[in-house]
């Protein structure tokens, strides 16, 4: 196979990440695929699509721990509600007070900051491994060896 073929397809083993934003776990499965495909041609190929499952899957596990965090707030605000109305009416009322307010705001802000660098991420990766250099994702769990 050609370095520049190569190339282009380590980009295209990074940039398939962006099948995330298309379909739940397209991060994870199209890179998966895709390396799968391609891993035979050559070893830069394999190691850039180790990194780059390795880097989705670590991903995908920030986030939800992340989200995670969320549902002490939820469940808060939801037994706060319930608390006054227990012996009447129950009227169901989820209410983000303001110490709701600003940890819903801090998470959600925490999950945004991951996602642009996720993003940025990816996207030096791939113009990284267009260029034929070897690239490593920072904060990545090695799943596959």
């Amino acid at each position: 196979m050609s370095n520049n073929s190569e190339n282009t397809n380590a980009f295209l083993i990074h940039i398939s990440a962006f099948a995330g934003y298309l379909f739940p776990f397209g991060s994870i499965v199209v890179p998966l695929i895709v390396w799968q495909t391609l891993k035979n041609r050559s070893a830069f190929l394999d190691n850039q699509g180790k990194e780059a499952v390795n880097f989705n899957i670590s991903y995908s596990i920030y986030m939800f721990l992340a989200s995670l965090i969320f549902i002490p707030f939820f469940l808060r605000s939801v037994f706060d509600s319930l608390r006054g109305n227990w012996h009447h009416n129950v009227d169901f009322d989820i209410d983000f007070g303001m110490g709701d307010l600003f940890g819903f705001i801090g998470i959600s802000s925490l999950v945004g900051i991951i996602g642009i660098i996720k993003f940025a991420l990816i996207i030096l990766a791939a113009i990284k491994a267009n260029k034929g250099e070897n690239y490593k994702y920072p904060l990545t769990i090695k799943f596959l060896k």
